[in-house]
């Protein structure tokens, strides 16, 4: 396909799309130009009928409709930098719809076995404990992303102000806020983080200075999830999800909670509302005389 190494040039410089959606991107395109190849199509030629086509023989095959959305996207998005650069006069995207997608609800922990978790990690002196106190609290308390927990940095957190700086997609930063128990836990660990590895400015590191790896935070948030819920999903972004799902459940603004997250738009974070929605039917449904 022409002009793919502009375009792939384009997002990394300009949109500053990360490593791996850049590579998904070229996944994608790269599997679309060899079914037009297999079937005889020019790609100067691509026109709604053989996009159409490309997405049956993507069913057909057995992605899911997840999977085959994401193509899509991947197309328009390149087609759309045809159109903005000026490269193509009819963008052959404009017709095509998204397959109908299941809604999944996120996966959460309810508070109080978040509590049970965290009231049970140790404060102490012992670098590697605090550490991992720390980042399992943190992610709870602020809903943060593993990529964003990983690249925080000593400068990020401003305990005077009881605030964390947090840099998301596409380098966008937001601030969000600390309870003043919290900040004293982030106080003494970096101080202890200081005294024990005083040659390095990022905020979480392992036990031999190195910088943290997400491999490691995955480990260790799947064994500490598993001590408190039998549930198969225990990832960062269980945490995350939790973290959503019980400041709604405690009345919390959902744009508040969309700033604090990093989301683009609203409905991104309108999905939280379903778990607070069921358990409002579970509720209404016990107590209510005539239910």
């Amino acid at each position: 396909m022409e002009h793919v190494a502009s375009y792939f040039r384009y997002l990394e410089y300009e949109k500053r799309y990360s490593p791996r959606t850049i590579d998904a991107y070229r996944r994608d395109l790269s599997g679309f130009g060899n079914f037009l190849s297999e079937n005889g199509r020019e790609s100067s030629a691509v026109d709604f009928k053989s996009i159409r086509r490309w997405i049956v023989a993507l069913v057909a095959a057995g992605d899911s409709p997840r999977t085959v959305n994401r193509k899509i996207a991947a197309l328009r998005s390149y087609f759309r930098y045809l159109m903005k650069k000026g490269l193509v006069e009819i963008n052959p995207m404009e017709k095509v719809g998204l397959l109908k997608t299941d809604k999944n609800l996120p996966v959460f922990v309810t508070a109080d076995k978040m509590d049970e978790m965290l009231d049970d990690e140790p404060v102490s002196d012992n670098f590697s404990d605090m550490r991992d106190r720390t980042v399992l609290e943190l992610f709870y308390m602020t809903g943060m992303r593993l990529s964003e927990l990983i690249g925080l940095r000593d400068s990020d957190v401003d305990t005077g102000a009881m605030t964390i700086k947090v840099t998301g997609k596409r380098n966008k930063e937001r601030i969000v806020p600390l309870t003043a128990p919290f900040r004293d836990t982030l106080r003494k660990y970096i101080s202890l983080k200081r005294a024990t590895h005083p040659d390095t400015n990022l905020l979480f590191i392992t036990d031999t200075g190195k910088p943290l790896y997400p491999r490691l935070v995955q480990r260790l948030t799947s064994k500490k999830l598993g001590e408190v819920t039998t549930m198969k999903k225990r990832s960062p972004h269980v945490l995350r999800h939790s973290f959503a799902t019980n400041v709604l459940n405690n009345g919390a603004d959902l744009n508040a909670i969309k700033e604090i997250l990093g989301h683009a738009n609203l409905a991104a974070t309108q999905v939280y509302t379903h778990n607070s929605l069921k358990r409002i039917k579970k509720v209404y449904k016990q107590a209510h005389p005539r239910a």
